[in-house]
C-alpha cells in the first residue's frame, strides 16, 4: 500500500529535507533522507525504495545523473525537484526518466498528491481484454521490436530481453494498447495515464513518447508504431494480424 511506501528526499538543503520527510511521515510514509548522490547511492543499495524526491541542482553528483542510476538500476520512481520556472531541467529529467516533477518551492499537499499518483502507476492494472494471450498466461502487446506484457508491468526487446521502462511509459504504452487504432489528442493520452490537471501548453508527452520510440521502434526517426497524427495528436498503429 502507498501509506507504508518507503520515499527517499534527497536535497542538500537541510530545511527542505527536514520539512518534507516531517510532513509525509506523519502521513504513514516511511521516509529517509540524503543529502547528496553518494548517500542516496548508499540508501538505495541497503533498502528498497518505491520513490525518490530528488533534487536536481546540488552539489557533487547532480539529481539528473542520479535519474539515470536510479533509472538503470529499476522502476523507483523519481519525482524531480526544479527551480521555480526552469523548462530546461524539466525536459532534461523527462529524458533521464523522471516520472514527474515539481516546481520549488513545493507544495506539500501537492507533493503527497504526486507521490501517490506516481506508486499507483508503478501498480500493475487490469490489463485490457483485447490483447493476446502470451504462453505463459500473461497478457500481452505488440509494440514495434518489443513486447509489453501487462501482467508483469514489462516490456522486452525481440531476444526477451527487459528493457528498462518508467512507470510513466508503461502507463502511456497500457493506453496506446487499450485504444489500438484510434487517434489520441496529448490531452486525452495525459488524463488516461496521467492522475492530474495539465497545463494546455505541456510538451511533456512529446518528450516522454520520443523516448518510448527510440525504444520500440527500428527507427525512432520515423515511427511505425507510434505515429504522429499532425494538429491532432498520436496513433498505435499494432501489427497487422
Amino acid at each position: 500500500m502507498e501509506e507504508t511506501a518507503h520515499i527517499v528526499v534527497c536535497d542538500d538543503e537541510p530545511d527542505i529535507r527536514d520539512t518534507l520527510s516531517e510532513y509525509l511521515e506523519r502521513r504513514g510514509f516511511k521516509v529517509s533522507c540524503a543529502s547528496d548522490g553518494v548517500t542516496l547511492r548508499a540508501l538505495v543499495d541497503e533498502t528498497p525504495v518505491d520513490a525518490v524526491i530528488l533534487d536536481i541542482n546540488m552539489p557533487g553528483e547532480d539529481g539528473l545523473s542520479l535519474a539515470r542510476f536510479l533509472r538503470e538500476r529499476g522502476d523507483t520512481a523519481i519525482i524531480m525537484l526544479t527551480a521555480s520556472g526552469d523548462v530546461v531541467d524539466r525536459i532534461i529529467g523527462l529524458e533521464m526518466g523522471a516520472d514527474d516533477y515539481l516546481a520549488k518551492p513545493v507544495d506539500l499537499r501537492e507533493l503527497q498528491a504526486r507521490i501517490k499518483a506516481v506508486l499507483r502507476r508503478g501498480q500493475v492494472p487490469q490489463a485490457p481484454k483485447s490483447v493476446r494471450q502470451r504462453e505463459t498466461g500473461g497478457e500481452t502487446v505488440k509494440f514495434g521490436r518489443c513486447t509489453l506484457d501487462l501482467a508483469a508491468y514489462k516490456l522486452f526487446d525481440s531476444e526477451g530481453q527487459e528493457v528498462p521502462i518508467t512507470a510513466m511509459e508503461y502507463a502511456l504504452l497500457k493506453v496506446f494498447a487499450e485504444n489500438a487504432g484510434r487517434v489520441l489528442n496529448r490531452d486525452q493520452l495525459l488524463e488516461q495515464a496521467h492522475d492530474r490537471s495539465w497545463d494546455p501548453f505541456d510538451r511533456s508527452i512529446d518528450i516522454r513518447i520520443s523516448r518510448l520510440r527510440r525504444k520500440i521502434e527500428i527507427d525512432p526517426s520515423k515511427p511505425e508504431v507510434i505515429k504522429t497524427v499532425r494538429g491532432i495528436g498520436y496513433r498505435f498503429s499494432p501489427p497487422s494480424e
